[in-house]
């Protein structure tokens, strides 16, 4: 059984972060709902600590989040952050308040318990992040005050030996001593072995693979990024030749990249088929303006494509995706009711009943590269930029057509390669180029022009859940906009998104 930190979501903006820093120890984490956690089945399950997130709710609200604290204290350690610490002091008898001004940022321990297990290693001065509108006034009696700032008396806390509550948040980057905090609960305090490993992993899953799926075979939808890649690796060293994969040119990839990627997949040994059926997606797009139409027309005409090469492997009774943790914590309210489908091909499952097989459903984006690593893929697939699924569609604000497709693929094709040239791309999250629907005026030799503007896009983030803009040197974003407008006809002009998501997105549509 893999031992594991459980990390309960009240619904904070920051859960994955925590489960994140728990896995950069080595130690398998996994996130579920407040109301979902498996009271007395915590060795069946493997559980051995249990890490309650904050909230956007105050705990004194009428329809607050609450679980029965106690009963998971008396299984294993807990550990609140923010809310879940104010839950502890709440619900046992406790004072919460809303403080006198949100403290939010930057605050240093003027106080810590040396003696407290939680704050080894840790010293008096530590910076640490605050990020909340009330504060516990008034611990219960049998908490034991461990850590304050300045302006926060009770900055945690201790509840006997196997209770404590941070106020701040450690998991976040501005929280200096927050990785040792949280090593401290999940080693020193928890006792987590640290044997969650890339290795680990492929040797367990290739494992239950072949438990799993026995003979039977498999369909998978490669769609050229590193998910789908990685994922139709694993499932080929499980189970060999009865892995079959369907690769679909919907006529808005990359320059080149049909072939190319199916040279890479054919390199790693795959069985993979390819489909060219963009007049299909091309024609169904024409007079389309509106963005969700655009996204529902690929999607269906991909579902069709997907589902008429599928059904010639007659004896197939699994469909393979690369679906990741955070599709799968993002598809879940903290009630456990559906916000949004992440799968690459959904509907497809039921439609062709077919069962679903998702090997990587359990890894963060940095912990599938490690795997594809691990598995000895060639780098430039593991570290390959995320791309939308409708591609250049996306990228074409109005009606997509075949010759503006052809614009944004050389246009894009300069930038992305300008940055793999300059050493820049791995320093990227995501780029790419968008084609706007204007024109501008514009002199080329003796002539004026009028001709279509082009928009650079490159973010730097950790998961897209929120990303900055790029701050590419001057002189690349200049010779790529001088690049563009003198090898891309039809381009006059060339312009840097500056927006950080939020508000703005990654992409435009």
């Amino acid at each position: 059984m893999q031992e594991k930190i459980v990390i309960l979501d009240f619904g904070s903006q920051t859960t994955q972060l925590i489960g994140r820093r728990v896995r950069e120890l080595s130690i398998y984490s996994e996130i579920i709902p407040y109301n979902k956690y498996p009271f007395g089945r915590e060795k069946e399950e493997g559980i051995i600590g249990v890490i309650l997130s904050g909230s956007p709710l105050s705990v004194y609200d009428k329809d607050a989040f609450r679980v029965d604290i106690a009963a998971i204290n008396s299984a294993v350690p807990v550990l609140g952050i923010c809310y879940g610490a104010q839950l502890m002091t709440y619900t046992m008898g406790g004072k919460v308040e809303p403080a006198p001004s949100r403290e939010y940022g930057r605050a240093n321990l003027s106080f810590i318990d040396e003696a407290c297990p939680l704050f080894n290693g840790i010293e008096a001065g530590a910076q640490v992040w605050m990020s909340h509108g009330d504060t516990i006034t008034e611990i219960p009696d049998g908490f034991k005050r461990v850590a304050s700032t300045s302006d926060v008396h009770f900055a945690a806390f201790s509840v006997g030996d196997s209770m404590w509550g941070v106020q701040f948040h450690p998991e976040v980057y501005h929280s200096t001593c927050g990785m040792q905090l949280l090593e401290n609960f999940a080693v020193g305090i928890c006792g987590a072995s640290r044997s969650w490993s890339a290795e680990s992993f492929i040797e367990s899953t290739v494992r239950e693979l072949k438990e799993k799926l026995g003979n039977d075979r498999v369909i998978l939808g490669l769609s050229g990024g590193v998910d789908s890649s990685v994922a139709a690796v694993l499932l080929n060293r499980a189970i060999g030749s009865n892995l079959t994969c369907i690769f679909v040119d919907h006529g808005m990839l990359r320059k080149n990249e049909f072939k190319e990627v199916l040279r890479d997949y054919e390199c790693l040994g795959l069985n993979v088929i390819g489909v060219d059926a963009s007049e299909r997606f091309f024609a169904d797009l024409a007079g389309v303006t509106d963005p969700e139409r655009k996204r529902k027309i690929i999607g269906a005409d991909f579902i069709k494509v997907f589902d008429e090469e599928a059904h010639k492997i007659t004896d197939a009774k699994w469909l393979g995706q690369g679906t990741i943790y955070p599709d799968c914590i993002e598809s879940l309210s903290i009630t456990g009711t559906t916000i949004k489908s992440h799968h690459n091909v959904g509907g497809l499952p039921e439609r062709m009943n077919l069962k679903l097989c998702e090997p990587l459903r359990l890894l963060f984006k940095d912990e599938v590269r490690a795997v594809g690593r691990a598995l000895g893929m060639p780098e430039h697939l593991i570290t390959r930029h995320p791309f939308p699924g409708p591609g250049l569609a996306v990228r074409i604000l109005g009606e997509v057509t075949r010759e503006k497709v052809g614009i944004l693929q050389e246009a894009d094709h300069i930038f992305i390669q300008g940055l793999r040239d300059s050493g820049l791309y791995d320093q990227v999250w995501q780029a790419g180029v968008i084609l706007l629907p204007v024109q501008s005026v514009g002199v080329m030799g003796d002539e004026r022009t009028y001709e279509r503007a082009v928009a650079l896009r490159a973010v730097t983030s950790m998961d897209a859940m929120t990303a900055d803009w790029a701050h590419l040197p001057y002189e690349f974003l200049a010779k790529v906009s001088n690049d563009i407008i003198n090898k891309v006809r039809g381009v006059n002009r060339v312009c840097y998104d500056i927006s950080s998501k939020p508000p703005a997105t990654i992409e435009w549509e």
